[in-house]
């Protein structure tokens, strides 16, 4: 059997670009090793599972509520792992008939099993039936797996990956989390709020190194509020069980520490053994990834590869956006790539961003300026009890184009699109001056800011001149252009006084 494209893997990388190539009238098929893990890891272990979980801790322990009623309150006093693992199988269902749909109505041939490479244009499957197809071209995405050394005393049980952590038969009363990655920070602090005793332990001296360091600094402050600690700077060596039934995890400073329970998440590797990648021509690196192209072109030109198998930024969304643009590439057709691609990180609270960091742009040497906006400062932050959240736009000083946006904080992950569109446009913070938000909505932080950054900037002579050398009026005039309405321009001379 001979397909336009072959695609290895079904999650979102695997998906778009199996239906993208079927949208252009590509004869194509996909390999998922089980038909019970149709989606990926994503749908499976990973992206949905952990955000089900985040939710079902949120809702059962009441966490949104208790600027309310207090840090005592819990909707539900005992919450077992069933208690959240209830949601967990719905959704999982649900989002696999959707895909199963998804192929068949775009005549997508779906066969189950493991996949190996025969020739760079075939692949054999071996599972319920036995069959070798050959493709013109051929896109990975197989993803990734937790990295699991051999030094490591993996069990299930009292020491566990990030795949197994969904299967644990009951909440323990203390953790050690091995790697201050996205992974293991959303897993520390989801346990941390149900009230188990986190220990977060990574190399490095920061988490989250990509992230604004203002806004990481606001959430370490949230997690030592739960309890939880932190030793950063630390190299484990070894992780022992003891007679009494808990883990010691010795590190190299000669620190030693013990739990009931270790979370082992120090790094993951693209899940390519049983590939055959040789015949192919391909070779992988040390930790299992494929090299690809802008347009995720390998070193065999007719093999593409998506998603977390290439590395970062290792995202649903932006595996999606990869594998649609490497079947445009392979098939000839025009692509308008994403240019400013959205993270979010799903911690307690929601962390997102796009575009650059303060400390990037001053490496770059750009003329920047900052607006910022407490949640607590408007109605719906009230209201939702945030006393964390932080909107945070960074700016050009002369032309005034936004450049970024930084959010820690309720439906972080939410609002972040807002400024998205607007850097995508080249727009400038005046987009947010000069529009109305529905109130109280948590997108009214977006005025606040704007309004934060233009008195900010007002103060550089590139926008008002030297201090004192225009009235207050005309400056209101030069910064809103005479576009605003008398009460507007009161709401700015309050914002600058």
């Amino acid at each position: 059997m001979r397909y336009d494209l072959i695609v290895i893997g079904s999650g979102p990388a695997g998906q778009k670009g199996a239906i993208a190539a079927a949208k252009l009238g590509k004869r194509v098929a996909i390999i998922e090793r089980h038909a019970a893990t149709i989606g990926g890891v994503c749908l499976h272990t990973g992206t949905i599972p952990s955000k089900t979980m985040r939710e079902a801790i949120l809702h059962l322990t009441g966490f949104r509520q208790r600027d309310v009623y207090g840090e005592q309150y819990r909707k539900k006093q005992h919450i077992t792992m069933n208690d959240l693992r209830r949601k967990l199988n719905q959704v999982i269902q649900n989002e696999r008939q959707v895909i199963e749909d998804r192929f068949h109505r775009n005549g997508i041939d779906l066969y189950t099993g493991t996949a190996s490479f025969v020739s760079p244009h075939e692949v054999s499957i071996s599972g319920e039936q036995n069959v070798t197809i050959a493709g013109d071209h051929i896109l990975i995405g197989a993803g990734t797996k937790p990295a699991r050394p051999t030094h490591i005393p993996f069990d299930g049980v009292k020491v566990f990956d990030s795949d197994e952590v969904l299967a644990i038969d009951s909440i323990p009363r203390s953790m050690i989390v091995v790697g201050g990655g996205v992974i293991g920070m959303e897993y520390a602090i989801m346990f941390a709020t149900l009230g188990v005793r986190v220990t977060l332990i990574d190399g490095r001296d920061r988490v989250l190194t990509f992230c604004d360091r203002e806004i990481i600094d606001g959430l370490l402050y949230h997690c030592r509020s739960l309890g939880m600690s932190f030793r950063l700077g630390e190299e484990v060596t070894t992780i022992r069980h003891t007679t009494k039934g808990s883990v010691v995890v010795e590190l190299e400073s000669q620190k030693r520490v013990i739990a009931e329970t270790v979370l082992y998440c120090a790094g993951r590797q693209g899940d390519t053994e049983e590939l055959n990648l040789a015949a192919a021509g391909l070779q992988p690196d040390s930790r299992g990834r494929l090299k690809a192209s802008v347009d995720h072109q390998t070193e065999v030109p007719h093999i593409y590869a998506a998603g977390d198998i290439i590395g970062f930024p290792a995202l649903a969304s932006a595996a999606m956006e990869q594998g649609r643009r490497a079947v445009a590439h392979a098939f000839h057709q025009p692509f308008m790539p994403c240019e400013e691609i959205p993270y979010g990180l799903f911690t307690i609270p929601e962390i997102s961003m796009v575009g650059p960091t303060e400390e990037e742009l001053t490496k770059q040497k750009v003329p920047y300026e900052v607006g910022v906006c407490q949640f607590w400062e408007i109605a719906r932050g009230q209201i939702a009890g945030d006393q964390v959240g932080m909107l945070k736009l960074l700016f050009h000083r002369e032309s005034l184009c936004l450049l970024a946006v930084h959010c820690i904080g309720e439906t972080a992950t939410e609002i972040i699109h807002i400024g998205q569109a607007v850097i995508a446009c080249g727009g400038t913070i005046d987009y947010f001056c000069n529009t109305v938000f529905n109130y109280p909505t948590m997108a009214e932080c977006y005025k606040v800011a704007a309004f934060d950054g233009r008195n900010r900037a007002c103060l550089d002579d590139h926008v008002c001149g030297e201090a004192g050398d225009v009235p207050l009026d005309e400056s209101l005039e030069l910064l809103l252009g005479g576009r605003q309405l008398p009460s507007q321009k009161a709401q700015v001379a309050s914002a600058l006084a």
